[in-house]
Order: C-alpha cells, then structure tokens, then sequence
C-alpha cells in the first residue's frame, strides 16, 4: 500500500509544529485596493510629486502676466539745493512728487512664445503627475504580492525543514535497529541543518517584504489577504505585441511628456529668436508734485522755474528696437537649438524604450502563462517521485541521497511555481503600464480573487495537487 505523499505530510507538520506564532483575525487582513487607498493618501513620493506638479504650474500665468497690463505707482521726496550765480542766491526747498504708470504691451513676439512655452511646460507637468500616480498602482502591486511571495517561500520551506527533520528522525530510527548505517544520518542532518538556515532567511525576507509596504505607506500590517490558486492564468489580450506596441506609442505617459517637452523646446527657440524684434507698448502715465520734484519750468518766465505745485498726463507708445546686446541674443539661440535637439533625442530614445519594453513584457506574459502550467505539473510530478524515491529506500533500491535530493526537487519546483504565479500577475501590470491603460480598476479586477483567510502555511499549493500526484503514480506500473 502507498504511504501518504510526503509533500502532504511536510505541510500537516509544518502548519502544526512551525505555524506562525499567532494568526491575525480575519477582519485585520488587509486587502490589496485598501493597500493602494492607503499609499495614494500617504505615500511621500506621490505627495512629493503632486507639490513639485503644483509649482511647475504656475508656469503659465507668470507668462502670461508678460502679456497683460501693468500698473505701477511711486512717490518721492527729497531736498532740492538750488544756485543762481546772477543774482547770486541759494535756495533750499523740500520736493515731493507722486506717480503712477500704466504700460500695455502691444507687440511682444518673445513673451507670447515663452507664454506658449509655459502652457505645453504645464502640460508636461500634468502627464508626469499622471505617470507617478501610474507608477503607484504598480508599487502597491509589487509591495503587496512581494508580501504574499516571500510568505509562500517560507512556507515551502518551513515545509522542506519539517521533510527533512522526518527524514532525520527516520534515518536515526533505521540507525538504532541496524538498518542503516551513520551516513545515512549525516547526510540527512545536514540537510536538515541546511532547509534550518533556508528557513531562517525565508522568515527574514518576509519581515523585509512587510517593511517595504509600511515604508509605501506609511501604515502598519499584520497580515494581508492571498491570491487564490483559481486565478485564471490567461495570455494577454489582444495576443498580439504590435496591438501592444501601438496602444503604448498612443498612450503612454512618460512618451506623451516627452511630446510636451519638444513642444515647450520649439516654443522657446521662437522665443529666443524673437529677441532680434523690436517691442511696441503703449504707456498712459501720471504724476503730480511740485516743481522741484518735477523739473519743469514756467514757458511765460523765459525758463524762470515755477515753484508751484505741477500734475501731468501722458498718454503714447514705447519702441524699441534691439540693435546689440554683445551677442547674447544670438548666443541664446544657438543655445536654444541644442536644447530642442537634445529633447528630441531622449524622444526618440525613450520612444524605444517603450517598444521594447513592450514587446518583451508582452513576451514574458506569454512566458510564464506556460510556466505557471509547466511548475504546476513539475511539482505533481517531483511529488511522485519523493514517493517512489521514498519507497525504493524501503527496499533498498535507493540511498539516502537520492531521497535526499528528490525532496530537495520536490520543494524546489515548489517555489518556481509560486514565483511564476506572481511574476504573471505584476507582468501583466507592467504590461499595460508600458501600454498606458493601467488604471485602479486592475487592482479591484485582482481584488476578486484574494482569499481573505488565507493562511500561507495551508494554502501555499493548490489544494488539488495530492490527489493529483497521487493519481499519477497510481497510474504507472
């Protein structure tokens, strides 16, 4: 008769002698969309991001202040020392004035292009805003099934040290009654010694995984909810990379900034050059104050000054025509020449990125689609074979050694399974991030599949995998 399947076995033992020191009530399980409600309202670099948005903005209406009116306004006082050498006198008077000045600019070729300049800057701000409020989806993705990830890690191997531990005691069994002799026991002592060690870095990853999602956050968490082994595992739709390609030369939105960014550069090269024209405002000033202040003199005196009080209204327009400026107009253009080139290239390069970013995240979704079928047979079939392994050792056929190294197998194809399974999920996401669609509705389409009392020390294997491992050796002779 078949002994029950050591994998089986290996995880009754691990749940019960090496569970986990308390289990969280189910309503302290937090859930992935709660996760990303968390990072959005405290997460420091999106806050970070958001402040730096709100600064790039005001962008625009400094610009655009260069094209309205402007209204100032001063006064003055001052003492005034006057000579007259015929008759010969001094005079010392107190002078005072007041004044205020209103210019319009009529023609200003260089404000109105550095006014566009400003709008597509604006726009370039937004989409990078955009881009990191995406970037968070996936973070909170990656944090959370990083979580989940090192937790069914340790639980494969808390499972491969309660195997090897059986192993020991049983070869330490079959030492004492003369079945076997001593290096049967020390090849399974130190494989015990070392799943020990294994289990130990397991625990520590786990720790580091949660911390990384306290520091996403900035929030505390016991224990999160699981993915459900029932998952559908299902190539990206459309299975075509060019479909892919395309959507993400449309919507991505690290390539639509960029699009801005040579945009803005176009706009400021205008501007630049715009500096050899000349600028027309028209000007309405007033002032009032005595003639002291003012300077003027009385026409009906010949020249005489006038020592009354003086208000004046001009009303005209303002030329003014650059000639030279020691060459920093021109310098600026050139300078402003590079700098469009230089946007265009990291377009350009960035333009490439993204297709190949694409198409090999679309490759890699295609990948562990079949590796996720693959692992999950590796393991029926290692699982078959730690028991046949296990049986030939009974009758003397095998050593400890290949029993040894079955299990080792066993528990390794346990791992790649797992880890396939959540490299599908947040390749999927990376997908439609280089795409430009990923949105919070992914996270809730995931949320449907956690299991909110998922514990990783039972529920790190699809419940069906005994029956089935033991059905196929069953079925060979």
């Amino acid at each position: 008769m078949l002994r029950k399947l050591s994998l089986a076995v290996a995880v009754s033992c691990a749940s019960t002698a090496m569970a986990w020191a308390a289990e969280a009530p189910l309503s302290t399980k937090t859930d992935l969309v709660s996760v990303y409600q968390e990072a959005v309202d405290n997460n420091a670099d999106l806050a970070a991001a958001r402040a730096q948005y709100g600064a790039q903005k005001e962008v625009v209406p400094q610009a655009r202040a260069g094209l309205l009116p402007n209204l100032s306004g001063g006064a003055e006082v001052a003492d005034v020392r006057t000579s007259i050498d015929q008759p010969s006198a001094i005079a010392n008077r107190s002078a005072h004035s007041y004044q205020a000045t209103l210019a319009q600019p009529l023609f200003r070729a260089d404000r109105w292009f550095q006014y566009q300049a400003a709008k597509d800057v604006n726009e370039q701000a937004a989409l990078q805003l955009s881009a990191t409020e995406q970037n968070l989806i996936l973070q909170t993705a990656e944090s959370y099934f990083n979580v989940l990830r090192s937790q069914d890690n340790l639980a494969s191997t808390k499972a491969e040290e309660a195997a090897f531990k059986r192993q020991l005691d049983q070869s330490n069994e079959r030492f004492d009654v003369g079945l076997s002799d001593k290096t049967d026991v020390l090849q399974s002592q130190a494989s015990y010694d070392t799943a020990r060690a294994n289990r130990i870095v397991a625990q520590r990853q786990v720790d580091d995984a949660f911390e990384a999602l306290i520091t996403l956050t900035n929030r505390q968490y016991n224990s999160i909810q699981g993915i459900v082994h029932s998952l559908p595992i299902l190539p990206p739709a459309p299975n075509d990379a060019k479909s892919w390609v395309d959507t993400a030369a449309r919507q991505n939105l690290n390539l639509l900034a960029s699009n801005y960014a040579v945009s803005s550069a176009e706009q400021t090269l205008k501007q630049r050059k715009a500096g050899h024209l000349p600028t027309l405002d028209a000007v309405a000033k007033y002032e009032k104050g005595d003639n002291d202040a003012l300077g003027f003199a009385n026409p009906n005196s010949f020249g005489a000054p006038y020592g009354g009080n003086v208000e004046q209204s001009t009303l005209g327009l303002q030329l003014n025509i650059p000639i030279y400026s020691g060459g920093l107009t021109s310098s600026q253009v050139r300078q402003s020449y590079a700098q469009l080139d230089q946007s265009e290239q990291q377009r350009e390069s960035l333009r490439r990125q993204v297709v190949e970013n694409t198409r090999n995240l679309h490759r890699a979704v295609n990948t562990d689609v079949e590796q996720v079928q693959a692992r999950r047979q590796s393991i029926i079939s290692n699982q078959s074979a730690v028991e046949a392994t296990e049986i030939g050792y009974q009758v003397g056929t095998r050593n400890i050694v290949d029993v040894l190294d079955a299990q080792r197998q066993l528990y390794t194809s346990v791992r790649n399974y797992n880890n396939t399974r959540y490299d599908y999920i947040l390749d999927n996401l990376r997908l439609k991030q280089a795409a430009g669609t990923l949105n919070p509705g992914d996270l809730q389409d995931l949320r449907r599949y956690l299991k909110a009392d998922y514990n990783p020390d039972k529920d790190f294997l699809p419940p069906d995998l005994a029956s089935a491992a033991e059905a196929q050796l069953k079925a060979r002779p």
